[in-house]
């Protein structure tokens, strides 16, 4: 019995001075912490997704206060959380929810194919190794790299061989933009309206533009004479289009031959 007992007072005695030891290093070994990543990691969202290119919430947080990450690089987050994030750091944010937005439209029924592809299938595996799948070398490879990348579930590879984006779930991280190997992936902000060109090919060989997509821009410039407001213009052989002045008539979309011209409240909207 006197066994058990000087055990037990042997056992609390230890735990007593390891606790009182365990406090001694604590305080002596503390690591100062930056009041400014607290606050920081107090903002964000907790989804530790990794959307902003760092590992976790914990990582991004110490990274704005470093200032080495934008005020506004968490994703999942949002525009709220960009605004909250910058009132810590001292920097005011205008901050827009974006979208991610695929300039391509080069599916299966459109788009030629080289012929049949046996190596990697990664985007962009195929990109190094044959400059793609298709005769377009401007278009979208349809392996689904982006769709890889995608921590929000947002993209999926359909039935057309082209990636979709889930616009309920899309939080506009760029990490498609970033992945694809072909550049097709823009980040927009998601209250844009307005034409959009929906390919990338800047190739000024207009036969074989139409022989290799039908779904193309063969640089007829119809958009650029047409639009009543002077909005758009061919750049690099792809229209772009000055949102301060397109006010979203659709008379580009109406007119182009190959309907790559689109509003782009009709697609993210």
């Amino acid at each position: 019995m006197m066994i058990i007992i000087y055990t037990i007072i042997a056992s609390f005695l230890l735990a007593l001075i390891l606790g009182v030891l365990l406090g001694f290093f604590q305080k002596v070994f503390a690591v100062p912490v930056d009041e400014k990543v607290a606050k920081v990691r107090e903002c964000l969202p907790g989804a530790n997704c990794g959307g902003c290119g760092f590992p976790g919430c914990d990582g991004f947080a110490a990274a704005v206060a470093a200032g080495t990450a934008p005020v506004d690089g968490c994703a999942a987050g949002g525009a709220e959380t960009a605004k909250n994030v910058g009132a810590v750091m001292g920097i005011a944010v205008d901050a827009e929810s974006k979208v991610s937005l695929l300039a391509c439209q080069g599916s299966k029924e459109c788009a030629a194919a080289r012929g049949t592809y046996n190596g990697v299938h990664s985007c962009a595996a195929a990109h190094q190794a044959v400059n793609g799948t298709k005769m377009c070398s401007f278009g979208c490879i349809g392996f689904g790299d982006c769709v890889a990348v995608c921590q929000f579930d947002a993209l999926s590879i359909g039935e057309d061989g082209l990636p979709h984006v889930d616009y309920s779930k899309c939080t506009g991280c760029g990490m498609c933009v970033k992945e694809c190997p072909m550049h097709l992936f823009s980040k927009v902000p998601a209250s844009r309206k307005g034409a959009v060109a929906l390919c990338s090919n800047r190739s000024e060989n207009k036969p074989s533009i139409m022989k290799n997509c039908k779904a193309g821009c063969i640089k007829c410039g119809k958009c650029e004479r047409g639009c009543p407001q002077k909005a758009i213009k061919l750049v690099n052989g792809i229209p772009e289009v000055d949102y301060s002045l397109c006010n979203s008539c659709g008379t580009c979309v109406e007119g182009c031959p190959t309907h790559v011209l689109k509003l782009v409240e009709n697609i993210i909207g």
